[in-house]
């Protein structure tokens, strides 16, 4: 993407946990949290997410083009449908359930820029990143290519852009 169940745990052979249903599981720090997620060989970090109940991730593509599931793995933003679980062992997953900051949610909705809500949840993880990332002052250039990965068919992205942009200079000016 950018420009980059469990119910009684048992110890497994290869180091993880399984459910009493003989499903691998894996411990992950979600939203600060550990919490274990079913992690098959065939199961994308999206799917675990949404088993586990946190369902604010959305998927829609499953292909990695719209960015509809992006998390912050680690630190780096990513499409968590491309993600395999079981890679996530001792990993640092947030989501959108860690919450919306409030500047950013009061701009979101200020703009217009939410409407039917299925790319909100990228979205927001994107806009998220970029603003705690950015090192100068954004620019429409930069606001555009840092949420390039993340598809919104409602908006036309002129209003998540301008509440990015307008989140970006109030906290510059220390509002």
């Amino acid at each position: 993407m950018s420009t980059d169940r469990s119910t009684g745990p048992t110890s497994g052979s290869n180091g993880r946990s399984s459910t009493d249903l003989g499903e691998p599981t894996v411990r992950v720090h979600v939203n600060g949290m550990t919490r274990e997620l079913g992690a098959t060989s065939t199961t994308s970090l999206l799917r675990a997410l949404r088993s586990a109940g946190l369902t604010g991730t959305t998927g829609a593509c499953e292909q990695g083009e719209c960015g509809s599931c992006s998390v912050v793995l680690d630190g780096a933003l990513v499409c968590s449908c491309l993600v395999a679980a079981f890679t996530c062992d001792g990993r640092s997953v947030t989501t959108i359930e860690h919450g919306v900051a409030a500047d950013l949610g009061d701009a979101l909705e200020r703009h217009g820029a939410v409407q039917c809500g299925f790319c909100t949840p990228g979205m927001v993880m994107a806009a998220t990143t970029l603003l705690d990332r950015c090192d100068g002052a954004l620019t429409r250039g930069a606001v555009t290519e840092g949420l390039a990965g993340n598809l919104c068919r409602c908006t036309g992205y002129r209003g998540i852009i301008e509440a990015v942009l307008e989140v970006d200079g109030l906290r510059r000016n220390g509002a």
